[in-house]
């Protein structure tokens, strides 16, 4: 804390980074080439330099505790911030294109880490592009929650191949997600919504909650007030659309 409060990047009264030192473009093209780090494999994943507290040396051990939560595309972090209280013992990413964006996380992270000793320890990010890399990360039906929250909406057809939600990358996200696991989306572009919403209705391994168990599901209500954008879209009166569906077994499992 004390060696951020002569840093002009870092509020003085909370000890936070501010945002506007690490804007960057809303989105970035998910098929361009990005040069940063990728494990070759999910047990290559140094979990040590994530969550220091719950992994004090760079061995992992097969057996210990491994990530549950992934957001895609976390932006500036906001959910998992909110997250990493409500499930403290979970350990969570969130996995960003945009390297300012990604640095900005990563410092927000350890000043939350510093001015509250013993909390945040379970929440870390990556700059990674989700779209190649989810086998990279994540070994088959380890993930237990998948966000996908105010993706670039790609409006012109040409180029909804780049979108985040499609049949093809389902198949990755099925892979990563444990049976029972859950897939949150929401966007404030009906047509994107609506979009998503069927390519998991027509996926074999995908099936939508029911209203009474999006009801009872305290993350659904996170959805729409942690993240910047779901602000954003509330102070300007808009209108959201969510899809939230579940992994299932295949027919012949």
């Amino acid at each position: 804390m004390l060696e951020n409060q002569g840093n002009h990047t870092f509020s003085k009264s909370t000890g936070l980074p501010r945002k506007r030192f690490y804007r960057a473009r809303a989105h970035s093209n998910p098929l361009s080439d990005s040069h940063f780090p990728v494990p070759l494999s999910p047990c290559e994943v140094d979990y040590s330099s994530h969550y220091p507290q719950f992994y004090p040396s760079s061995d992992n051990d097969g057996s210990a505790k491994k990530i549950e939560f992934a957001d895609i595309g976390c932006g500036f972090g906001g959910l998992l911030i909110s997250l990493s209280t409500l499930f403290p013992e979970t350990l969570m990413i969130g996995m960003e294109l945009r390297d300012k964006v990604t640095e900005y996380v990563k410092e927000r992270i350890l000043a939350l880490r510093s001015t509250n000793p013993g909390q945040y320890q379970n929440v870390s990010v990556v700059r990674t592009n989700s779209m190649k890399y989810i086998p990279n990360y994540f070994e088959k039906g380890q993930l237990s929650k998948m966000f996908f929250l105010f993706p670039d909406p790609h409006f012109k057809e040409k180029n909804h191949r780049r979108r985040v939600i499609s049949s093809y990358l389902l198949d990755e996200y099925a892979y990563a997600l444990k049976i029972g696991g859950i897939m949150y989306t929401i966007t404030d572009v009906e047509e994107l919504g609506e979009w998503m919403k069927g390519c998991m209705e027509n996926h074999p391994l995908f099936e939508p909650l029911t209203e009474e168990e999006r009801e009872s599901d305290p993350v659904v209500k996170l959805l729409d007030s942690a993240t910047e954008e779901g602000q954003k879209v509330a102070r300007n009166g808009g209108h959201t659309f969510q899809a939230v569906f579940r992994r299932i077994a295949s027919s012949d499992q």
